[in-house]
């Protein structure tokens, strides 16, 4: 039974570990990349290595510091990376965008993106793109993103949120709400705040999206449950860096960086996905 299986059928953390998805993102990281540099802006943290920069959602529901400041830089990018598995959100923050700058260095992505078993897409947003197959259908996004009212009005719609505005639901009730879903978006801030494992498990038989400029462009995911992936690509380092030390929030969504998605037809071997 694989990895995507036992996920579907409720069981994956029991068969692979709580921390399988951070061991395997952790394990794709080259050993002789150090952090070029580190920036923890206001809204986002930014890692630096090799050509390309890695972003993930600074942390804002537990204060914290990240435990190595003032000594990122330079550091191997794996010992960066691994941070990815602290209870202190800073660091997990931190580790996060190390994978980042890895894993969502254009070249690499755009690299494996073009093969025959997937779908590339770049430009669009992933709530609209999804919208002729979600029509009537039980739709979940955990995180409240932004421009969800398209979505809204075509499909029965949940969003759950940890810090809920008016009309979502609050995160626990992923717990019910999950389960009968269709589809389900989930932000990649969930790796972060180590929800995701849970929250996969949950989604037995729906088609799942990990979306958000925290989410590491990888095609790791489509062994661990997930169907497509939403994340941004960065093309103009030093436009983006600036805007990330200065504080902006959503501005590089028009100055250096493209959100993109990625969807696995069929596995390389040619067996046609699951459905949901």
């Amino acid at each position: 039974m694989s990895i995507l299986q036992t996920h579907r059928d409720g069981v994956g953390l029991e068969t692979g570990g709580f921390w399988t998805i951070y061991d395997k993102l952790c394990a794709g990281v080259p050993a002789e990349v150090s952090v070029r540099a580190f920036a923890g802006g206001l809204h986002w943290f930014g890692v630096q290595s090799g050509r390309a920069l890695g972003l993930a959602m600074a942390p804002r529901e537990i204060p914290s510091t990240p435990s190595l400041a003032g000594r990122v830089a330079g550091q191997p990018l794996q010992t960066a990376a691994a941070l990815s598995k602290s209870w202190n959100f800073a660091d997990a923050a931190l580790g996060v965008a190390a994978l980042n700058s890895h894993y969502n260095d254009p070249s690499r992505v755009l690299g494996w993106a073009g093969l025959p078993h997937y779908a590339f897409k770049t430009g669009a947003n992933a709530f609209d793109s999804v919208l002729p197959r979600v029509a009537g259908r039980r739709v979940a996004v955990i995180g409240h993103f932004r421009g969800l009212e398209k979505l809204a009005a075509v499909s029965q719609l949940t969003i759950l949120e940890r810090r809920p505005q008016p009309g979502d639901a609050p995160d626990p009730a992923c717990e019910v709400v999950l389960p009968e879903a269709d589809f389900v978006f989930i932000t990649a801030t969930t790796l972060i705040n180590k929800t995701l494992p849970r929250l996969l498990q949950l989604c037995r038989n729906a088609f799942v999206v990990v979306v958000g400029p925290t989410t590491p462009l990888t095609p790791l995911w489509f062994e661990l449950g997930v169907d497509m992936i939403a994340g941004l690509l960065i093309d103009d380092v030093p436009a983006v860096w600036q805007i990330v030390q200065e504080g902006g929030q959503h501005t590089f969504f028009d100055h250096g960086a493209r959100m993109v998605q990625i969807e696995r037809l069929n596995s390389p071997d040619g067996a046609e996905k699951p459905g949901p």
